[in-house]
């Protein structure tokens, strides 16, 4: 084995540097020292997502082809950065609470490991490799989750997480298997030849137990039922990790099992399959989020819809469709978590998550309301924030194949965003003309230096994202010049 071979995974070694460090100064400093904890992970992680989108190589294959950097990899990985970034800073203040004295350390070993599989899942070419990434990202959560021991939410949620995620992982390696029996190989590119050749019942069934494996990741209906209760029973910095960072990972990993694997089967199976999932998932997903008055889970059923509208990206299965579906995960990272930053600044203050809670906002946080209105302007895709754009290309992406069948799908799309604007605005109503209740409006307060930070590169990114057209083409040129590439 040529070991030189691992100077060609520049993200994941800067990934596992910041994990030694952080885990040597939790270990190793004084009881006193470990207050800086939380800043020292945040500027090693920040110097890590600046230094290596220069420094990583961009189209290598390594240990037989089993991993691979692409320019889109790089590029998804780079955005997942910026997400767990903003996740960190936002964490500040509730690590270093009280609760969290003896354990912050491990918080933020296990966020990175988890960031680490998925890694993995995003550059595996082989299936062994997917899933040794998929349950390295997997099963972390699982503790991140459990994290408020104290809190039977926090406990019940866990498990459910847990349950679910031994039952997706079961129902994937059914469809590994399935797979492994017909191509007696688990390469992407050996798959692929064999389903060149065989479309046997046996091989759409398996694609049928992937789909719903990996379905599970993104929340896809119907296996979307744990979302919710996780959600709402995490600590609400973890529930913004799952909510996006997670949720990118896998939309192009979904991507690439899809397009690069299984793609002649894509008139034949899985072209239909997605079209429902689709539209059940946008759909009820919307309709769930009506009724939601908890605020964590209302962003819980909001990700699921999200979650459909991700997957328009890969019906394309082509690189404007590649392209599109990076800026909108991009888009979505910074408008869910700048929603979640006003959750958390809030719950951390007052304890309060419910919606009828946000009842005259504005008279007392004028800027808290002000940026958890941009953040459900751009979820709801009004102009002229980012999330009208993210929107607007992944429906291009979509009819770029000139599919009839896209085009019907598109428009049941469109008009599911008619229910979104209903409920995100109800949100913006609570804040902005509702009276407070019986108990008065939340108190006038001051969120903390970190929460307004996390908030200030939110708000930035919501207004200049989609204006700054260069980023866009950034994402495209990304998903053109795949030399070992998705397709």
């Amino acid at each position: 084995m040529d070991y030189s071979q691992f100077l060609s995974m520049p993200q994941e070694i800067g990934l596992l540097g910041v994990f030694l460090l952080v885990f040597l100064y939790d270990t190793f400093l004084s009881k006193k020292a470990q207050n800086a904890l939380p800043l020292f992970t945040c500027v090693a992680f920040g110097i890590f997502t600046i230094a290596n989108v220069f420094l990583c190589d961009a189209n290598c294959s390594i240990f037989g082809g089993m991993f691979v950097n692409t320019s889109a990899t790089v590029a998804i990985k780079a955005i997942l950065n910026i997400g767990m970034l903003i996740v960190l800073i936002q964490s500040v203040k509730w690590a270093n609470s009280e609760y969290m004295t003896v354990r912050r350390g491990e918080f933020y070993e296990l966020l990175l490991l988890t960031l680490f599989g998925m890694y993995f899942m995003i550059s595996a070419r082989h299936f062994l490799m997917f899933v040794i990434g998929l349950e390295t990202a997997s099963l972390p959560l699982a503790a991140l989750i459990a994290f408020e021991k104290n809190r039977y939410e926090s406990h019940e949620a866990a498990a459910k997480y847990l349950f679910t995620a031994i039952f997706s992982s079961a129902l994937f390696m059914m469809g590994l298997s399935f797979v492994y029996a017909l191509a007696g190989s688990l390469y992407f590119s050996d798959i692929a030849a064999m389903v060149t050749g065989e479309q046997s019942t046996m091989l759409i069934i398996a694609l049928a137990f992937v789909i719903a494996g990996v379905g599970f990741k993104l929340s896809l209906v119907p296996f979307h039922l744990w979302t919710a209760d996780v959600y709402q029973g995490a600590p609400t910095p973890v529930t913004g990790y799952l909510s996006v960072i997670s949720k990118g990972a896998a939309a192009f990993a979904f991507m690439v099992i899809l397009t690069q694997v299984f793609g002649s089967l894509y008139t034949v199976a899985w072209k239909w399959m997605l079209y429902a999932l689709i539209v059940l998932t946008i759909t009820l997903g919307n309709l769930f989020a009506i009724r939601q008055r908890n605020m964590k889970r209302f962003l819980a059923f909001s990700s699921v819809s999200q979650a459909g509208y991700i997957m328009l990206g890969v019906v394309a299965a082509n690189e404007f469709g590649l392209a599109s579906l990076m800026y909108y995960v991009l888009v979505y990272v910074l408008s869910n978590l700048a929603a979640f930053a006003v959750i958390g600044a809030i719950e951390n203050k007052t304890g309060k998550v419910m919606m009828s809670d946000y009842d005259g906002l504005r008279s007392t946080n004028p800027w808290l309301s002000f940026a958890m209105m941009l953040a459900m302007f751009s979820l709801a895709g009004i102009p002229p924030f980012a999330g009208f754009f993210s929107k607007f290309f992944i429906f291009a992406g979509a009819l770029s194949t000139g599919n009839v069948a896209l085009y019907v799908l598109v428009f049941i799309a469109l008009l599911n965003t008619i229910i979104s604007l209903y409920y995100y605005l109800l949100v913006v109503k609570a804040m902005f003309i509702n009276k407070p209740g019986e108990g008065g409006a939340i108190e006038t307060f001051k969120s903390s230096c970190t929460e307004r930070t996390a908030m200030v590169i939110c708000v930035l990114g919501i207004m200049l994202v989609g204006i700054v057209s260069c980023i866009y083409g950034f994402l495209v040129e990304a998903a053109a010049g795949n030399v070992i590439g998705v397709f």
